[in-house]
């Protein structure tokens, strides 16, 4: 089965933690106040629970191409429980697997810059700190 597949011009948030609902409304609540469009697709749906990336590259590169997507953000247990809620940022083209964290006050830049293919995945996750979290571009 193909992966979700996001609205126009909005990037997949898919939820694979189910333990806490309150902080899974908390997540999509930070979301949508981050921007002033909405920038997410959300998907929960039990049959992504605890999904691995490798899982997700698998079933992605099994779908018909034309059903194929770019880029995903994973809403797991580490965004369910940290501060500032960082999603999983997964590669599932240029660089399959490639991930970094997203903490959601960059998340609409980030989605829309990737839904209109302005900047690769790449330009982000190379900007990302030691931790593997994309905290903005230096400005020198």
């Amino acid at each position: 089965m193909p992966l979700p597949q996001p609205d126009d011009l909005t990037s997949l948030v898919l939820r694979t933690d189910f333990g806490d609902e309150a902080a899974w409304s908390a997540v999509k609540a930070a979301l949508d106040a981050a921007g002033d469009h909405l920038h997410a697709t959300y998907v929960s749906e039990p049959r992504f629970a605890d999904v691995g990336v490798q899982a997700l590259l698998d079933e992605e590169a099994a779908a018909d191409e034309d059903e194929q997507i770019v880029h995903m953000f994973l809403a797991d247990a580490a965004t369910m429980k940290s501060p500032g809620h960082p999603l999983l940022a997964v590669d599932l083209s240029d660089e399959p697997g490639r991930t970094f964290r997203v903490p959601v006050r960059w998340f609409p830049d980030i989605s829309a810059n990737l839904s209109i293919a302005n900047m690769d995945f790449a330009e982000f996750a190379d900007a990302a700190d030691a931790s593997g979290t994309f905290r903005g571009f230096d400005e020198g």
